[in-house]
């Protein structure tokens, strides 16, 4: 829809100044606060066709405006200034990133302590999908005798690690030839893509290892399954809602802690519209209990694989430039900490 100059600076006006203050405005205090350069009653009559067009609405009699969901998104969309993060926050988020290189896991539970930190809301990021990975490399460690530990490293960058037993007469020698036949003939393959004539090429080439590659085979299918069960949501910063103005209702801090126990309803709200960075304000969130909040999200990449999503859940009163920033910024450090992360022993 398309608005006048006029209109736009008084509904950019309303909008930064509910960020900022969580309190309706009036004509008078545009006029005071904002230098437009027009009276108090020209702004009244502005608002009143904001109010008609649905960009802002009066919480309740006598009051001022506030922006309304579809206000909020056209300040996003149409009247937001893109915001820069200085070198010093870039630098923070680029050195917390980068102390936790060893478990995937690890990697992004701390990305989601950082966020919330950063942002002062609550932070949500969706982990690798277990249905997406794909066999990278295989390293055995010797463990105690007739067991190793079989550490996988995925495509994207997902680590696990697993005791199997291999017998006792198993070498050094052995464990290094099983891993360099996977490791040449698996690479870049999910399970169900292994075909049964490469089942054929390693049983044939390592059947002298029998017992140690049927252990690895039924590790394997476990660990490389199609089941998305894994995909999981951390949670950073939660108690940072009862910060905000708009949940001092503990009824709905009730309602929204529920939900955060809930790792489903959380993974429907973060999973991506799009690839890249997405805005959903208030009722375009499809979950009822998220209609006063806003999720600011992005999705990232190792190795040009969609793996996950990073996001901050906040009241729909949030600073977008701000948060949008960070969260870009976030995603890109963190697809490049899981890109060059290796475990311990490599």
């Amino acid at each position: 829809m398309q608005m006048d100059e006029r209109k736009r600076k008084i509904l950019r006006a309303i909008v930064l100044d509910y960020i900022a203050t969580a309190e309706p405005i009036g004509s008078r205090t545009i006029a005071r606060k904002f230098d437009l350069g027009v009276s108090p009653a020209t702004i009244r009559n502005e608002m009143a066709d904001l109010e008609d067009l649905g960009f802002i609405e009066q919480p309740y009699t006598s009051a001022g405006r506030i922006p309304s969901d579809a206000g909020y998104r056209y300040f996003v969309d149409c009247l937001m200034d893109p915001q820069v993060l200085s070198e010093e926050e870039k630098e923070t988020i680029e050195r917390e990133s980068t102390k936790r290189i060893h478990e995937i896991q690890e990697v992004i539970s701390h990305t989601s302590r950082l966020l919330s930190e950063l942002t002062n809301l609550t932070s949500l990021v969706l982990g690798p999908q277990k249905g997406k990975s794909t066999f990278g490399k295989m390293h055995f460690l010797p463990y105690q005798p007739g067991q190793v530990i079989m550490v996988i490293v995925k495509e994207n960058g997902a680590i696990e690690n697993h005791i199997i037993d291999v017998g006792e007469n198993i070498t050094v020698e052995d464990l290094q030839h099983v891993a360099g036949v996977f490791n040449q003939k698996m690479r870049g393959y999910s399970l169900g893509q292994v075909k049964r004539s490469l089942l054929h090429e390693i049983y044939g080439e390592l059947s002298r290892q029998r017992q140690l590659i049927d252990n690895t085979m039924d590790m394997l299918r476990e660990i490389l399954s199609d089941n998305e069960e894994e995909e999981r949501i951390y949670l950073g910063g939660t108690l940072n809602m009862l910060n905000q103005p708009e949940f001092r209702d503990l009824g709905k801090v009730k309602t929204l802690f529920k939900v955060f126990e809930e790792n489903e309803p959380l993974k429907k709200l973060l999973h991506p519209h799009h690839e890249g960075l997405n805005v959903t304000i208030g009722g375009e969130n499809t979950l009822k209990e998220f209609r006063d909040c806003s999720v600011i999200s992005a999705t990232y990449k190792v190795n040009g694989l969609t793996i996950g999503a990073v996001g901050v859940l906040g009241p729909t009163r949030m600073d977008y430039a701000k948060v949008i920033a960070i969260v870009d910024f976030m995603t890109r450090s963190l697809a490049e900490v899981l890109a060059r992360g290796k475990p311990r022993g490599y």
